[in-house]
């Protein structure tokens, strides 16, 4: 590796999956305003919409994931159409 390219200010972040909860602890150079205290510790939090916990492809469940209704707008415009 090059020298002088890296980061060096790696801390403990938390990740929280806001669809199901999930938090976890890495280390992340990321720039975070909101925190949240684990254990006793403050740690600076980052919200994530979706993660390994919650991907279809890691969980093997099907699930839609619908941002801002678009889901429901999809159905209502082109769900009930019949095949002919």
């Amino acid at each position: 590796m090059k020298k002088g390219i890296h980061p060096e200010n790696y801390r403990p972040v938390v990740f929280k999956d806001m669809s199901n909860d999930d938090v976890f602890i890495t280390r992340s150079t990321i720039n975070a305003k909101e925190t949240i205290e684990i254990d006793g510790v403050t740690y600076p939090l980052v919200k994530v919409e979706i993660s390994n916990t919650s991907h279809p492809f890691y969980t093997g469940k099907s699930k839609l994931v619908d941002t801002a209704g678009r889901v429901d707008k999809f159905m209502s415009r082109y769900g009930n159409r019949n095949k002919k």
